[in-house]
Formats: structure tokens, C-alpha cells, sequence
């Protein structure tokens, strides 16, 4: 249905920064460009003011989408910031509609030039290219009638986004302009226009040779519709924490296009990992059937900031389904001197299809102080409020709840809670999805 804008939980302090750091630019644009344009009339002003602030909203749009390191921990990880990423391109599409609308008129002012009117010819050729592809990134779950673009379609048309954006920066630089305007802005601007162009072609020119490591499956299990691959690095190994994910590819195999997984092993002095993918689309659902032991697959990661060690004393870990996978790599990390108390309780919707037990059994073994139990919905029916209260060894209200799973699943549980007076101390996730 229609996008809405997602409730943040935050796993530190610094997760409102970011948000806050995108949006200044974007205002400063606006609040500048109509200072500037003031003297030429308010429409003129306010125009301008809306076309650079979508400028800079697509300029940072593309930065995000770099994914740099040292930014994902001022969104709270990378799946919020690829949250902001989303809202700044939907934003940079509204605010360029409006630029459209409002278009400065100083054809009496200028000397006009051919590179002025390629430049206007460009914009116009950007803006409804740019209406289309953020459209289709904003739409790509059709309303009302659940039509879903495919993901590879997506993707490769997502990737056009920095070439258009080039064509912008182009307008901006040699669109005519009245001569007595104060340069500063179109500088200000301008390095906005060049920083989004340069880290696109990061992205995609570089990026893929700097980030992504090599590694070959050593084993793949089957589990019902859940594909878990254990893979060997060649070379330098990847280092993680557990609780992170990783975008993993198999260009050998046919499987070109990154998606993103989460690592469900805690890092191993042999550098191995695990995947545990679950069949929800052509792509997954093809694993078993392509994969070999033996196959090249690239990695690139780790990315992430879900890690209950930022927890509290008591915690409780709810997960749905395949969103267990961060799970079983904390179970696997604990230790005997683990003085934290924690309790697992692990949805699936049958017996066969849960994973990594022997994972969990192992992590009770080491340390008394863990506990879980798997609930079965065929058997045991909808994880309710009240089971989860009595399935806790402590106090619900006194404790964390780290969850991984399907929304409606997490929404039904805390609603629940609430209404019992059990709402827990602090309630962390990460975007199950957010492409």
C-alpha cells in the first residue's frame, strides 16, 4: 500500500542526528536561494528557493545510497538511513514538481545562450525522467491491488538515478541566470550537484571492487523453504558483529544482484560465515536449485547496529519466522560468563521449519542464565501478550525486547503488552525490509 513514515526505534543517541544533518542542508538551500532571489519577486524567489532544495535533497539522496561507514551510526544503522535515503528522494521529487510549477521567469534579464537553452532543454528532460524513477521506487508495492514491480527491475532502474541527477547538476550549472546575482549560492549548489555526482559513481563504479570480498560455499543445507549456506573467505576474511548483516551475491551462479542477509553465525577464528535465506521470491527460491559447493560468492558488509550487548540485564529476543537469524548468531557469541538473563522465544509457523536449534541448545548448555522455547502457531496457535508473559522467567515490564520478524507479528505482541501493563523497558528492531 502507500509508503508511511516508520516509527523510529532507536538504538542510540545519536540515531536522530542524521535525519536532522540532511534536513538542514535542504532548508539552508531554500532559506539562501530565496534570500538571493528576493530582489527579483516572490515567485521568482520562492521557485528557486524549492529547485535548490531538491537539488540538495537528491544530492544527499545519492550520498546515502554509498553507504558511507561513518555516517550509519548517526541514523542508527544502515537500514534507517536507507529509510531517510527513501524520504529525501520522495521529497526532492515533491519539491521539484513545485520548482516545475513555479519556474522563474528572467528571460528579461539574461542574455540568453546555447548552453542555456541546452541547459533548460536538459532540466525539462531530467525532471520527468526523475518523476518516473522515484515514482517507481515509491510505488513499488502497487495500491490496492498488491501488483509488486520486480526487484531486479527495480534495481536496475534505481541505478539510472545518478546519470539523471548529472543532467540536473548540467542544468544548474548553464542555465541562464541574471547577471548581478551573488555567486555564492550557485557555488554552494554547485558542490552539492558535484558531491552527489561523485558518489554515485562511487557506488557504482568503485564500490563493487573495494567492498566486496570473496568467499565459496562449503556446505548448503535445506531446511522446508530455508536455504542456509555456510561459506569459506578466500583471502582476507570479513570481520562482524553478531546481530549484523551483509549484501551477498553470486555472479558464477547467474545471481548478479545484491540483496541483503543477515549473518546467522557469530564471527569463527576460521573466518567462516552462515546465511540462512529463506524462499520468499524467485531469487531466494533459486538458491538451492543454483548454488553448489564449491561456487565463488562475494560478500560486502558488515552493516548494522543491532546488538544486545547495548541492552540491559534482562532481555527478551521474539523472533518470527526467518527473523531469527540475528538470534542464533548472539546465542552463538554467548559465553559462560554471560551475566545477562535471557529468554528466546522463537515463532514458526511449523516444527520443521525452524533452524539453528541445535545453535540454541548449545548456547543453553554453555550458560544457564539463556533460555528459549520454539512456538509452533500450527500446533500452539498466535503468539498472544499473555503467553509471552507467562512464558518469561522475569518480569516483562523490567526487561528489553530485541525483535526480528514480520511487522504484524511485533505490533500484535506490544499492543498487547500495553494493554496488560507489561510494555517492556526499551523496544529495539531493525527494518525487516527496507528497499
Amino acid at each position: 500500500g502507500l509508503p508511511t513514515l516508520p516509527r523510529l526505534s532507536l538504538n542510540s543517541p545519536l540515531a536522530l542526528t542524521g535525519p536532522v544533518l540532511v534536513a538542514l542542508p535542504c532548508l539552508l538551500a531554500a532559506l539562501f536561494g530565496m534570500n538571493t532571489y528576493a530582489p527579483y519577486g516572490a515567485d521568482a524567489a520562492f521557485g528557486i528557493a524549492v529547485g535548490a532544495a531538491a537539488v540538495v535533497a537528491m544530492a544527499q539522496t545519492l550520498i546515502l545510497a554509498a553507504r558511507p561507514p561513518l555516517v550509519e551510526p548517526l541514523f542508527g544503522g544502515l537500514d534507517r538511513m536507507y529509510r531517510v535515503h527513501k524520504w529525501l528522494g520522495i521529497s526532492a521529487m515533491v519539491l521539484m514538481i513545485l520548482h516545475q510549477q513555479i519556474e522563474p521567469d528572467f528571460e528579461r534579464l539574461v542574455r540568453e545562450t546555447s548552453l542555456g537553452d541546452l541547459g533548460e532543454e536538459a532540466g525539462e528532460l531530467a525532471f520527468n525522467a526523475l518523476l518516473a524513477l522515484v515514482a517507481v521506487s515509491w510505488f513499488r508495492r502497487l495500491p490496492f491491488i498488491g501488483l509488486e514491480i520486480p526487484y531486479q527491475l527495480w534495481r536496475f532502474s534505481h541505478r539510472f538515478m545518478g546519470a539523471l541527477f548529472a543532467i540536473v547538476v548540467f542544468h544548474q550549472f548553464f542555465v541562464d541566470m541574471p547577471a548581478g546575482v551573488d555567486p555564492t549560492f550557485m557555488l554552494v549548489l554547485n558542490a552539492f550537484g558535484i558531491a552527489g555526482v561523485v558518489a554515485w559513481i562511487f557506488t557504482e563504479l568503485l564500490a563493487p571492487h573495494l567492498r566486496r570480498r570473496d568467499f565459496t560455499v562449503s556446505q548448503i543445507r535445506q531446511t522446508g523453504d530455508t536455504t542456509t549456506l555456510t561459506l569459506r573467505p578466500e583471502g582476507r576474511a570479513m570481520r562482524w558483529r553478531p546481530g549484523q548483516f551483509a549484501f551477498f551475491r553470486a555472479p558464477e551462479a547467474g545471481l548478479s544482484e545484491p540483496h541483503p542477509f543477515t549473518i546467522a553465525s557469530a564471527p569463527r577464528p576460521d573466518g567462516t560465515l552462515t546465511f540462512s535465506i529463506r524462499g520468499l521470491g524467485g531469487w531466494t527460491r533459486s538458491l538451492p536449485a543454483i548454488l553448489r559447493t564449491g561456487t565463488r560468492v562475494q560478500v560486502e558488509g558488515p552493516y548494522g547496529r543491532f546488538n544486545f550487548r547495548k541492552g540491559g540485564a534482562r532481555q527478551i529476543w521474539l523472533a518470527g519466522g526467518i527473523g531469527i537469524t540475528p538470534f542464533l548468531a548472539w546465542a552463538e557469541s554467548l559465553t559462560e560468563a554471560e551475566s545477562r538473563d535471557i529468554h528466546l522465544i522463537y515463532c514458526v509457523p511449523t516444527q520443521d521449519e525452524a533452524i539453528g536449534v541445535e545453535t540454541l541448545r548449545a548456547a543453553v548448555a554453555r550458560n544457564p542464565r539463556f533460555s528459549f522455547e520454539v512456538f509452533v502457531t500450527a500446533r500452539d496457535g498466535r503468539l498472544t501478550a499473555e503467553r509471552l508473559i507467562s512464558a518469561t522467567p522475569f518480569a516483562v515490564r523490567q526487561a528489553d525486547l530485541w525483535f526480528c520478524g514480520p511487522t504484524g507479528l511485533k505490533d500484535g505482541v506490544l499492543k498487547g503488552l500495553k494493554a496488560q501493563g507489561q510494555t517492556p523497558r526499551r523496544v529495539r528492531f531493525e527494518q525487516f525490509e527496507f528497499t
